[in-house]
């Protein structure tokens, strides 16, 4: 007998077939219910065993945790909460757990107590619907791309280069940490390391992505990538999956159409697709917000933030722009911005890009042209010399959910901002490459994949969409 899924069962409702189903105790209710769950739908499938016909020693090793294979006959369910159940004729047990000492029971968790059962809280509801949703985007986003016409490109994880030249990479040697070798100066002396050279962990592909952008056309990277920045908010990770396409011959306003069309389709896609997951995750997010002040709670439930950027149309705004329209804000002027915006220049918080996208435009917004000293160097320099081709992509509830730009493709004007940022040339003799052979007008844009999974499953904490979280002090499992 083919044994069904939890989630197959429920939707097929065989009524009065034999089946077989695998899963693990929910709830073990009355020494009778039986509450089983596989992993494949937020239901649970209840088990009726009639103590009756089974041995005591069975019943009593069923408990939260333990895996069963249960065969029974499928039939109308005549209790609530559930349309069909199970009458049980056998039950085989595959592992028993121990109730003592078993950590999710069925109650509630905190969060905080799950992260340090990341290897069980999976079986939580909240945790099995997090990572449902979370498989369902990133075959989204491969499904989104493909269709595209866009290529899949795996980029190195260890590089020679710091694509955002902020510094906080993760070191890769072979070196001994209590005798490396030192050169004249008394400084490590990487050239005996294994690459010959210092290394580290990328932050980006994006670099090299443009390199294959440049010769296949249109490509995407979909990696883990890494932070050593000493960040312990409820946004950041040390360790993190990023999608990068990089695409050939497109200016900035294709890039954002890209990147609108990009964003809308994905989750589109979840909310047709996960539909029981998003009901459940709305639930649990709306009894949190009860728990909060008043003043601290969301406008919208989460179905509506999903609905709200799948519906409208992105509003597109200078940064000039919206840096007056910030200026001038009621906020601003009451001082209740805690990072006030006084002069052109600045670098927009998350207080400023919500209150954009919720207060003022009351849609997502997309800013472009920034200050020049406040990104990137590979991005496109402005005829005005003091702004960039760049652009955010910014969300309710969280702001900036992407950042992309027109990259800077005429050789000297690169070089010379090289030279201005103090950024070894030598390091970056293949990047400027592409800049000497066959340059090209070309963009690109990069979405931190659990950002994005953060907003659509309405977690407050980022290390909570992701299946093991790496942060300051934290590398268990």
């Amino acid at each position: 007998m083919k044994p069904y899924s939890v989630k197959e069962l429920l939707a097929k409702q065989p009524i009065g077939e034999r089946v077989e189903v695998n899963g693990w105790v929910r709830t073990f209710r009355s020494n009778r219910f039986v509450a089983l769950n596989d992993g494949s739908t937020i239901h649970n499938l209840q088990c009726v065993v009639d103590f009756e016909n089974f041995d005591e020693n069975l019943l009593k090793q069923i408990s939260s945790g333990a895996a069963l294979k249960v065969t029974g006959t499928l039939v109308e369910s005549q209790g609530r909460g559930q349309s069909v159940e199970v009458q049980a004729s056998d039950v085989f047990i595959h592992g028993t757990a121990d109730p003592d000492t078993y950590p999710i029971q069925p109650k509630k968790h905190s969060l905080e107590f799950l992260r340090e059962k990341a290897h069980l809280r999976v079986r939580t509801s909240t945790f099995s619907a997090v990572m449902r949703v979370r498989s369902a985007l990133a075959f989204a986003v491969h499904q989104y791309f493909q269709q595209q016409g866009f290529y899949y490109m795996h980029p190195p994880i260890i590089t020679g280069s710091d694509a955002e030249g902020a510094g906080e990479m993760f070191r890769v040697t072979t070196l001994d940490p209590k005798n490396s070798p030192v050169d004249e100066k008394g400084e490590v002396d990487y050239s005996q390391d294994f690459f010959g050279k210092e290394t580290n962990l990328t932050v980006s592909g994006q670099l090299e992505a443009e390199t294959y952008a440049m010769g296949l056309g249109n490509v995407y990277t979909f990696g883990p990538t890494f932070r050593a920045e000493n960040s312990n908010t409820s946004r950041h990770l040390a360790e993190f999956w990023m999608i990068e396409p990089e695409m050939a011959f497109y200016d900035l306003d294709a890039n954002m159409d890209l990147a609108e069309d990009f964003i809308q389709s994905i989750l589109r896609y979840v909310l047709e697709n996960c539909k029981d997951d998003l009901e459940f995750l709305e639930k649990r997010l709306l009894d949190e917000e009860k728990t909060k002040p008043q003043n601290e709670r969301s406008e919208m439930s989460l179905l509506e933030k999903l609905k709200f950027v799948v519906d409208n149309n992105f509003k597109r705004v200078t940064y000039t722009e919206a840096i007056d329209i910030l200026r001038n804000s009621k906020p601003n002027k009451k001082k209740k911005f805690q990072f006030p915006i006084d002069e052109w220049g600045a670098d927009l918080q998350s207080e400023h890009e919500r209150y954009l996208v919720e207060k003022h435009f009351k849609c997502p917004v997309i800013l472009f042209d920034y200050p020049a000293n406040i990104k990137a160097f590979y991005m496109r320099l402005n005829e005005d010399g003091k702004t960039v081709r760049a652009m955010d992509v910014l969300f309710p509830g969280i702001g900036e959910i992407v950042g992309g730009s027109q990259r800077e493709e005429r050789l000297e004007v690169l070089q010379q901002k090289i030279k201005d940022l103090d950024i070894d040339e030598k390091e970056l003799w293949w990047y400027l490459d592409l800049r000497r052979f066959g340059t090209a007008v070309h963009s690109g844009f990069g979405l931190g994949f659990e950002r994005m999974v953060q907003f659509t499953t309405g977690m407050g904490n980022i290390r909570d969409v992701i299946p093991y979280p790496r942060f300051p002090q934290n590398a268990e499992f």
